[in-house]
């Protein structure tokens, strides 16, 4: 990952959800899961295995004020669908949930979803584990789809509450 290139891009460049949303090839990511109203797809630059981001589909640029309660909880109750399913296929020792960007950039709030792998040293879990600055994953592509399809399932055995 080219942090700066990847700053440049967050910052000058269109809307990174919104670009997903609209099938653009440049912003493809695994789908993880959609409904009317969300996305939810693998990080392209994972710092823990299965990292997910949760996003609505509208843009909107505050996480909290821009949705009335429905829409917030509606979104919230896709986090959380999704992190179970995050827990089911990689056994994490915790879920971190973080919802990142600013107006200076990435200004579609968007969560990441990262489960902490167990046996992680103290002082490389919480902010130290989701830094991109300390090393991203590299799966390759028939990794990333194996993952993405094995969340997918996990969040249908949500959805049926299987979990």
């Amino acid at each position: 990952m080219d942090l700066s290139t990847y700053t440049a891009r967050a910052q000058n460049g269109p809307c990174f959800v919104c670009a997903y949303v609209a099938g653009d090839p440049d912003y493809r990511h695994e789908a993880v899961y959609e409904d009317d109203a969300h996305v939810a797809f693998l990080d392209r630059w994972p710092t823990v295995p299965g990292k997910v981001l949760v996003a609505p589909k509208e843009h909107i640029e505050h996480a909290v004020r821009d949705l009335d309660e429905t829409a917030f909880t509606r979104l919230m109750l896709v986090v959380r669908k999704v992190s179970l399913a995050v827990e089911a296929v990689f056994a994490p020792e915790r879920i971190y949930l973080l919802s990142l960007g600013s107006q200076q950039g990435n200004a579609h709030p968007h969560w990441h979803i990262a489960g902490l792998p167990p046996g992680v040293p103290y002082e490389r879990q919480q902010f130290h584990a989701l830094m991109t600055e300390n090393g991203v994953l590299v799966p390759t592509p028939h990794q990333s789809v194996d993952m993405a399809n094995r969340l997918r399932k996990a969040v249908r055995s949500v959805s049926r509450g299987e979990s």
